[in-house]
Parts: structure tokens; C-alpha cells; sequence
């Protein structure tokens, strides 16, 4: 046995030496630094942060590099590193409304104070190869408008001018003044709208998409329309004791999402619009809108809308299997040795098999008997 595990430990450092020279790739080949990382996959660090629960592109860029790409890895590496680091302290909740943005779109309203601001997006690219990127030559440099830096309001206060949409304040299950920390208490059931957000952050884009899209094909009754996505950055304040006053500690990009869904009221409720929501870090659109359909599926229950069995209306199954951290620990688990658990399955069979030859072989005895 001794020497079992000593050869598995040499066979474990190999394998790490083996990765590293794995992650390096052809050394005549230039090494990708941080800094590329973080400014060129600009997409893959902004879902490492929202998904692993910390701003900081730096540090998403090193795990991404680090984990090969596997973004799930990263996510991984950003999290249990983020367990290392003190709190502090609170910030206070940011003001989106103030957001400079640099993207804000409406598929409700064609004509909202501050405009239609496209920004950087593919929604408008051919999706076709461009194969002058592999030349490495010089990118045309854009004609940009610096981002709008007066408040921007809400699409959705439109709505709330006329009474049309639901007050935030409405269908809430929980009146806590401060929601709980996912971070640092595990999930418990049935979880309130605060806690619901921050499992949809962080859980796995493409399960969080797959919801969202479950429900546009009918298994979830709920046809949603983009209030508003805004893309840009806002301050984070923070309260010192000891100033008694609020100061500003830095500034977040971050990308917000607000659906609307028609509701048909209810004994208490006349006929209005409802929201979803969605809020992560950096440009993460895709997730900030599915998070938002989600969410607003989730909600059926408390609106008092007629729930399906529709997997986005059950809120065990979205939030209990859409951490991708958690379903990869639980996955790749069964790679790693069994061997005990293997051999008492493998006697059970055995057994079962004598079992079943011995007793055909008792009626085959008495049917020649007979």
C-alpha cells in the first residue's frame, strides 16, 4: 500500500508538470499575458467575474490562463480564492440609474431620453470568418461617443407613470432589509427574490440560457419583451463609521437587464406589467437577459399566476442544478478512483448471477425429473 501511494503521488506530480507544459504550448509560440487576456477575451474574464462573484478582470484573467480556457475552471480558481479575502465591510446598492453607459437598448420604446445607444455588439456582424484578424494587422479605429454621463432613467419608469407596471415593493416574499449572503450561506428553500438573483448570477450561463429559452417555446406562458439592457460603469460607495458619511471606494462595469411581461391581474391586482431582472458584471448580455427571463419565471407563484410543471417554473430544480461549480464537483467525481465501491457492486452482481443460474439450474433438475 505504501508503495502504491507513492507512486501515485510521483504519477500526480507528473501530471501537474505535464499540464503546465500543456498550458505553455509551443514554446517558439509568443506567451499570452494578462494583460492580452484581459484586454482581448474581454467576454470570457467579464463571465469568470459575474459567475465567480468578484470584480476584479485582473484576477479572472490569471485563472483563465491559468485553467487553459476551461472558464468553468476559472470560475472555480476566482471562488476559492475569494474565500481567502477579508470583509471588510458593505457598500452600499449601486445606483443604476445614474450608470454611465456606454450600451442602452429598448425593444419597447424606439424614441427614450438619452437614445438608443448601440455600443459594441455582434447583434449586427454577418457572423461570417474574418480571416484578416489571423494577419494580425491593424484594427480601424471606431468613431466612439464618450458614454452619456447624465442620469439615464429607466425605460420601465415610463410605465410606472401610468401605474401599468408592478411596483418593485409588490410580490416580494420576504420584507428583510438586508438580503442573505449566497456567498457564505448555503441555499436554503423556499428563497426569496434577493437570494433567487444571486443564485441566477452566478449560476451557469448556459443553464441559465437554456431556462430563459425553455420559456419562449412555451414552457413557461410568458412572452417577455426587453424593457431596457444598459451596459456601462457606476460608483460603488461605501459608509465609514468613522467619517459618518458615504465615500467612493471605485467603479463596477456592469450590465442590466429589465423585462416586460403582460399580466393578467388577479382579485387584488388590476391588469398591468410585470419584471424580470438580471444584473451582472462587465458586458454579459446574453446572461444579464436570460437571468431577467428566469427570474420572472420564478415569480409565477408569488404573482399568482397558474404554475406548469415547466422546469423554469420550478424553483428546487433551477436553483438547486444551475451552479455549474457545484454540478462539476458532483460530475467529474466519478473519474477519480472507486475501486472499494466498484468491487462490493461487481460481488453484489456476481452473486445475483449465481443466484439465477443456481435456481434454473433447480428447474431445469425438475423438469427432468418430471
Amino acid at each position: 500500500m505504501y508503495v502504491a501511494v507513492k507512486g501515485g503521488e510521483r504519477a500526480i506530480d507528473n501530471a501537474h508538470a505535464w499540464l503546465a507544459e500543456e498550458r505553455r504550448g509551443d514554446p517558439e509560440v509568443a506567451e499570452l499575458d494578462v494583460a492580452q487576456i484581459r484586454e482581448q477575451l474581454a467576454l470570457a474574464v467579464n463571465r469568470v467575474m459575474t459567475e465567480g462573484s468578484l470584480y476584479d478582470p485582473d484576477l479572472a484573467a490569471l485563472a483563465i490562463k491559468q485553467s487553459r480556457g476551461d472558464l468553468i475552471e476559472a470560475i472555480f480558481l476566482i471562488r476559492a480564492y475569494r474565500t481567502t479575502l477579508p470583509r471588510i465591510g458593505h457598500s452600499r446598492p449601486v445606483e443604476t440609474g445614474v450608470m454611465a453607459c456606454d450600451r442602452r437598448v429598448s425593444a419597447t420604446f424606439k424614441d427614450v431620453p438619452g437614445g438608443q445607444v448601440l455600443g459594441a455588439t455582434f447583434d449586427y456582424t454577418h457572423r461570417l470568418l474574418d480571416f484578416k484578424l489571423m494577419a494580425e494587422g491593424e484594427v480601424p479605429e471606431a468613431a466612439k461617443a464618450d458614454p452619456r454621463q447624465e442620469p439615464t432613467p429607466h425605460v420601465t419608469s415610463f410605465l410606472n407613470k401610468e401605474g401599468l407596471i408592478q411596483s418593485e415593493a409588490q410580490g416580494e416574499v420576504s420584507g428583510e432589509q438586508t438580503p442573505p449572503d449566497l456567498t457564505r450561506e448555503p441555499l436554503e428553500l423556499p428563497a426569496n427574490r434577493a437570494l433567487r438573483l444571486q443564485a441566477l448570477t452566478r449560476g451557469d450561463e448556459g443553464f441559465i440560457l437554456s431556462m430563459a429559452y425553455s420559456t419562449q417555446r412555451g414552457y413557461g406562458n410568458s412572452h417577455a419583451f426587453v424593457g431596457e439592457l444598459r451596459i456601462g460603469r457606476v460608483a460603488v460607495e461605501m459608509d465609514i463609521p468613522e467619517l459618518g458619511f458615504a465615500i467612493e471606494i471605485g467603479e463596477v462595469e456592469l450590465t442590466e437587464c429589465e423585462t416586460v411581461n403582460k399580466f393578467a391581474g388577479s382579485k387584488v391586482e388590476p391588469p398591468q406589467f410585470t419584471r424580470g431582472y438580471g444584473l451582472t458584471f462587465g458586458q454579459t448580455e446574453r446572461k444579464a437577459i436570460s437571468m431577467a427571463l428566469v427570474d420572472r419565471s420564478l415569480r409565477s407563484k408569488e404573482l399568482g399566476v397558474e404554475v406548469s410543471n415547466s422546469p423554469a417554473h420550478d424553483e428546487e430544480f433551477v436553483l438547486y442544478h444551475c451552479d455549474n461549480i457545484q454540478a462539476t464537483g458532483f460530475l467529474e467525481h466519478i473519474k477519480l478512483p472507486h475501486y472499494v465501491d466498484f468491487q462490493s457492486e461487481m460481488e453484489l452482481v456476481r452473486k445475483m448471477r449465481a443466484e439465477i443460474a443456481a435456481g434454473q439450474a433447480q428447474d431445469s433438475a425438475q423438469e427432468a425429473a418430471q
